[in-house]
């Protein structure tokens, strides 16, 4: 589940103006003026505490001209001179941001409308949701299904709806409707005596400017003799309403993210101001004032002897829990070499252990064998405990050396995530600075950025070793902050230390075992898919008439629309029809023939440079095998994530992804085995809402989704048909994840009526279905949370929001109780299976786990006592009040056996 936090841009200059204007002019004991700047600060601090952001960026207009005064001279020309009393508070409440840890822009030549346009269009791009803080008018062209729109101080919202009931036109239409009404304050001239509604129903009933300036004589009176005056000016009005989306910028949306603020800067300027609230709330800054951390102290030691090593080695073995981390050439477990090693027993005391140092100058080190020899059966006792800030990486790499890392206890970003998922990311700086108000040194800091970068090895001592021993450091003053809050929560305790903790080294086992691919089948799978985009092509020309790349959006929008005139399902936020992949699926799914060959081109261009090209690369040349990363601290709900290669998210149901499934193979004279749980959520959901007709259902074994068919359509299971039963499918797993009439209608091809009858007809036959929907709702308004099976809490930040947002998480709280149990149970089932292996020691590998999915490689001739022991650990895992049902396969490949 992807976060629920939007990226917020805020319109910096928008909130000065509003500001100054709204408030009553305060000022300090000296006269100086302070009231925009409080109400600047009002929004601002509303707005963060409102949304909690990981994201988020503060525009403002830069000093001097746009480039539209360059078009047009007279732009803002009637606008008034500044107010002094205004001018001299901008440069202060500036500083003030920065202070604050928020990113701030202002970029010379444009206006801030244009650096958050093109920040949405990029965050667009991205996948994320946006949210810009505005009372501009203008921004609503920007608006889109990831982009909305917030006014903090009249508190309303504007999504694609809200756009349309305020100005009666949609966001694409805007351009052109503030080009027609025009803008007094910006000397923006539109079509005289043209007001909002005249516009509007222009737009409604000509669609843009074009077509209506270019059929201006159908418009009657002296408003058609004003229009048909205003033609030449047209053009113009609307380029200066029109919002660029390529402003150059040299972060990306990911890169603006809040720093911790600095109290001492923000003390000055408050006390200037003379504003005993807004110093209020800097007591407590970046940690409740009763968590505040004890001063900083920092005691490090850099070892460089046996003796001094000793010292310490003793100190380790004394000690009741230590914290450990290792320091690397790589990121990559499986080539890293350990640079160093660092020990924290105590807070703001730690030491670091360089042992491959090779940069000039470096003073004699330790031996790296000796070291770790010294520390192998420390390392390995499990009875001495360990914390460490993902020690997952840290066995796998030590698992290079010979040691098996034994005795974790904790894990902080294990913690974090179990404490809550969606606060914050889970990494040790930004956990430093949410958790102990702790800007701590970053990798960059020391190796730089780029392809200048260094490696740890190439890092001086006297910057390595601080670093070094700051990670050992932050990670025991993190457990110890984090460790009271969980286990003060007997649920969450039982969470981390009977799921998460346990899974460390499981998963570096997985992880470590790799698979094998067929490199052969794979690059003939990439000739066969170039042969295949090739093919597509030459069709898509003949089609089009002519040819065109294929990858150009402004090409294929003037085939689409000018040359072919396909219907414009949207436009884009300059007002060009759009030719988004949503606009592509649903032109294809009207019978345009060309939209459906582009989509099958992209499909094919992404298997073959995401997979088929990239796999053969990926293959670690000691192994043979492709070894993935999987992250326990990535999804809110619980699941699993994989990276380098992303398992998650191999195709399953198209020819062509099928087919890179048969690229993964076992060993010689072994087979794959793949063991997937049916229906899980659906278990989950008649578990948990005790429906005693989906009970019945499971328990006598039936078709859930025939079963469902017979309730909704009163037929017999075996009247059903097999459109009805497609029809119950999605009306099955549509609910669970919070699918509306709408939604559902348009995946059956339905009117909505029908869909709702549907749905209707559902909670009538399974009414503990609703029941539970409607319990977990209320439970969920109330805590803030909701709870699966087993106790992992998934909190829902936005659940007393306003409007689409609300609604969002409302679907959330249904869906993510049993995507979260799923997620439980298939972890468990990890750790029964893995235990099998590790005490039996059967001719089994534990490969994979993809969604509900085990993936092992088993010696042929233990292949049906393998199954059954899978499948036995696996519906184990978990007590039901249905049962839990596994199905095994068995090939000589991935597919095979799915």
């Amino acid at each position: 589940m992807a976060s629920s936090k939007p990226f917020i841009l805020i319109d910096g200059s928008s909130y000065l103006f509003r500001a100054f204007h709204a408030l009553p002019p305060l000022a300090n004991s000296k006269g100086e003026p302070t009231g925009a700047i409080v109400g600047v600060l009002n929004m601002l601090r509303r707005l963060i505490d409102d949304y909690s952001p990981e994201y988020i960026a503060v525009i403002f207009d830069a000093p001097g001209g746009s480039f539209r005064n360059q078009l047009y001279s007279e732009y803002k020309a009637h606008r008034p001179p500044m107010p002094e009393e205004l001018r001299v508070q901008i440069e202060p409440l500036h500083d003030i941001i920065r202070a604050m840890g928020l990113p701030l822009l202002m970029i010379k030549g444009v206006e801030a409308d244009d650096v958050i346009g093109t920040l949405a269009q990029q965050a667009t791009d991205l996948g994320l949701e946006t949210l810009i803080s505005t009372g501009d008018k203008d921004m609503a062209q920007l608006v889109n299904a990831h982009v909305s729109l917030v006014n903090t101080m009249s508190e309303t919202f504007s999504d694609r709806q809200g756009v349309f009931d305020k100005f009666g036109v949609t966001p694409e239409q805007i351009i052109d409707y503030l080009a027609l009404v025009g803008d007094s304050a910006d000397n923006i001239p539109g079509v005289p005596k043209c007001g909002p509604k005249t516009a509007a129903k222009w737009l409604a009933a000509y669609g843009d400017l074009d077509n209506l300036m270019g059929h201006a004589d159908e418009i009657k009176g002296k408003i058609g003799e004003n229009l048909r005056n205003s033609l030449d000016f047209l053009p113009l009005s609307r380029t200066l309403t029109t919002i660029k989306l390529d402003v150059p910028l040299e972060l990306g949306p990911k890169q603006y993210l809040p720093t911790s603020s600095d109290i001492e800067r923000l003390r000055e300027h408050y006390s200037r101001m003379e504003s005993s609230r807004l110093l209020s709330t800097l007591i407590g800054s970046e940690t409740p004032a009763e968590e505040k951390p004890a001063a900083f102290e920092q005691h490090y030691e850099t070892i460089l002897t046996e003796a001094d090593f000793n010292d310490w080695l003793k100190q380790l073995r004394q000690a009741d829990l230590f914290a450990f981390d290792t320091e690397t050439t790589s990121l990559d477990y499986m080539q890293a070499e350990i640079v160093g090693v660092s020990f924290s027993i105590e807070p703001g005391r730690a030491a670091y252990v360089p042992v491959a140092h090779s940069c000039p100058g470096t003073p004699q080190q330790l031996d790296r064998e000796w070291v770790l020899t010294q520390l192998k059966p420390l390392l390995e006792d499990s009875e001495h405990a360990k914390v460490g800030q993902n020690l997952k990486y840290d066995m796998s790499v030590l698992a290079r050396y010979n040691i098996e890392l034994r005795g974790i206890a904790f894990d902080t970003m294990l913690e974090s995530y179990v404490w809550d998922s969606t606060a914050t990311r889970h990494d040790m700086d930004s956990l430093a600075k949410k958790y102990l108000g702790h800007e701590t040194i970053h990798f960059e800091d020391v190796a730089g950025k780029g392809k200048k970068q260094l490696t740890f090895d190439q890092i001086p001592l006297e910057q390595a070793a601080p670093y070094a021993a700051e990670d050992a450091d932050i990670t025991l003053r993190l457990h110890q902050r984090l460790w009271p809050k969980i286990e003060s929560k007997s649920s969450l305790t039982r969470v981390l230390q009977s799921i998460e903790i346990p899974l460390v080294p499981v998963l570096s086992r997985i992880e470590r075992n790799g698979v094998l691919i067929d490199r052969e089948m794979l690059t003939a799978q990439s000739r066969e898919l170039a042969e295949g985009m090739h093919n597509l092509e030459q069709q898509a020309y003949e089609v089009a008439g002519r040819p065109f790349n294929m990858a150009s959006p402004k090409q294929i929008g003037q085939i689409f629309f000018e040359e072919l005139q396909l219907p414009i399902i949207s436009k884009t936020p300059k007002g060009a029809p759009s030719t988004a992949e949503s606009v592509l699926v649903e032109l294809a799914e009207q019978g345009h023939q060309l939209p459906a060959l582009i989509l099958e081109h992209r499909g094919m261009s992404k298997l073959k440079s995401t997979y088929t090209d990239k796999l053969p690369e990926m293959v670690n040349p000691v192994t043979g095998r492709v070894h993935t990363s999987y992250h326990q601290a990535v999804a809110a709900t619980g699941r699993l994530s994989s990276s380098d290669p992303n398992l998650q998210n191999i195709p399953v149901r198209s020819e062509a992804g099928r087919r890179i499934r048969q690229a993964f193979v076992p060993q010689p004279d072994w087979k794959m085995v793949a063991a997937d749980y049916s229906q899980i959520e659906l278990r989950i959901m008649a578990h948990l809402s005790g429906d005693a007709g989906l009970l019945q259902a499971f328990a006598e074994g039936k078709d859930i989704h025939r079963a469902t068919a017979a309730e909704v359509f009163s037929e017999t299971l075996e009247a059903v048909t097999p459109d009805q039963r497609r029809s119950a499918k999605a009306i099955n797993f549509g609910l669970i994840y919070g699918m509306s009439a709408f939604g559902l209608a348009k995946q059956l091809g339905v009117e909505r009526s029908a869909a709702q009858e549907y749905i209707d007809l559902y909670f009538t036959r399974y009414p503990g279905v609703q029941t539970f929907m409607d319990r977990t709702r209320e439970s969920a308004h109330e805590l803030g949370y909701v709870e699966t099976l087993f106790g992992r809490r998934l909190y829902l930040p936005e659940i007393n929001a306003r409007g689409p947002r609300k609604a969002a998480a409302e679907r959330t709280a249904i869906n993510a109780p049993m995507q979260g149990t799923a997620a439980d149970i298939i972890k468990r089932a990890m750790l029964a299976v893995d235990g099998w292996i590790e005490s039996e020691q059967p001719p089994v590998r534990l490969l994979m786990q993809v969604h509900d999915e085990l993936v092992v490689e088993v010696r042929e001739d233990s292949v049906e006592t393998a199954s059954i022991m899978l499948q036995e650990k696996m519906e184990s895992a978990a007590e039901l009040a249905v049962p839990l049902v596994v199905d095994v396969g068995i090939g000589n490949n991935w597919d095979e056996a799915h």
